[in-house]
């Protein structure tokens, strides 16, 4: 018998995560029988893709009436913890989108659950998954180029004005851009090279006061990252992440606006597109977000269930590296605040 899926946030990403889980369905055992959505209309048109499921109002009550193998939390990041926790304590694997929580009594709650439960829980940490950053890791683990000497990204967004009651500007709801789009850059740091030696934060503010742009310069050993996250004043400004990664005989430059989106420059003044591509291949801009590439949610998501019907602890991007990535953020955006409040 296949995994019976449930979804609780039917909005942008979790449109994101209903088309991929009906993509991976065409190819394993799986099944979404349980959606909930607050908004009637996220929840019909989620229900499109699998008419048979049952349909709640509230995430809580969907994990206590249903019995499950799986279920996907991709509501506003506050609401992450108590529903991840709670559908643990009922028997479900557990994928929570990111981050994973906002707060260090969530995270040790969160960690206490999985270990007493032995469920299996993922965080969606997209990022390790996109097909750019994977071959910027395997470059990096492999030498290929020589060792890596530095690493400048940046993540740019507009304004996010699409959020449910606007949660994207209260500090206590999102974490601000830190926790909710920087995250996603310093986590990929953390994966690729490990704890940072030490950190120097920059930033700024919007008018009321939430964090809108941070820049980090990180030390890793030999190397130095420059990191930047935005929350850009106008929401028309369009979203682009990038990287420059500079070895010791070539620099591998990444610009996700553009075709080919990465190239090599090699110290012998030659320069090439390596050939990239994603497990499944799909635009789609149904989500209504700065997120129109499915690949990446597919290829995590359908890992994750490859762990669940083999019983194996997931690797990729566990509970516990989505907590780690919270306590940096956090780090963060603490030093973000003192900097802005000098400044003043």
């Amino acid at each position: 018998m296949g995994l019976k899926v449930g979804l609780i946030g039917c909005g942008g990403m979790g449109t994101t995560h209903n088309l991929s889980l009906k993509a991976i369905s065409t190819e394993m055992d799986i099944e979404v029988v349980a959606l909930a959505d607050c908004r009637s209309e996220f929840l019909e048109k989620a229900a499109v893709q699998w008419p048979h499921a049952r349909k709640y109002e509230y995430g809580m009550e969907l994990i206590e009436q249903e019995t499950l193998d799986l279920v996907h939390i991709c509501l506003p990041s506050y609401l992450h913890a108590q529903h991840a926790i709670a559908a643990m304590r009922k028997g479900m694997h557990t994928f929570i989108e990111k981050p994973v929580c906002l707060t260090e009594q969530d995270c040790k709650e969160l960690l206490r659950a999985k270990e007493e439960t032995g469920r299996k829980v993922m965080i969606g940490q997209v990022v390790r998954s996109f097909a750019e950053y994977r071959y910027l890791k395997q470059i990096y683990d492999e030498k290929t180029y020589g060792a890596l000497k530095s690493i400048m990204m940046q993540r740019v967004s507009g304004d996010a004005v699409w959020g449910f009651e606007d949660w994207f500007h209260d500090e206590k709801r999102s974490g601000s851009v830190v926790l909710d789009l920087h995250v996603h850059d310093l986590d990929f740091l953390r994966y690729m090279l490990g704890e940072p030696d030490s950190m120097d934060v920059r930033a700024t503010e919007f008018e009321g006061g939430l964090v809108n742009q941070v820049v980090t310069q990180y030390e890793f050993g030999k190397v130095f990252a420059i990191v930047e996250g935005v929350w850009d004043v106008s929401p028309a400004l369009p979203f682009e992440a990038s990287f420059r990664a500079c070895f010791e005989k070539g620099t591998v430059v990444f610009k996700g606006s553009q075709k080919p989106s990465v190239m090599v420059y090699l110290a012998d003044g030659t320069s090439f597109a390596p050939e990239l591509k994603e497990e499944y291949e799909k635009e789609d801009h149904s989500a209504g977000i700065n997120i129109s590439n499915l690949g990446p949610y597919y290829t995590e998501i359908k890992y994750f269930i490859d762990c669940l019907m083999h019983d194996k602890e997931p690797v990729i991007a566990p509970l516990e590296e989505g907590v780690k990535s919270v306590a940096l953020a956090r780090q963060e955006l603490s030093l973000a605040k003192e900097y802005i409040q000098k400044m003043r």
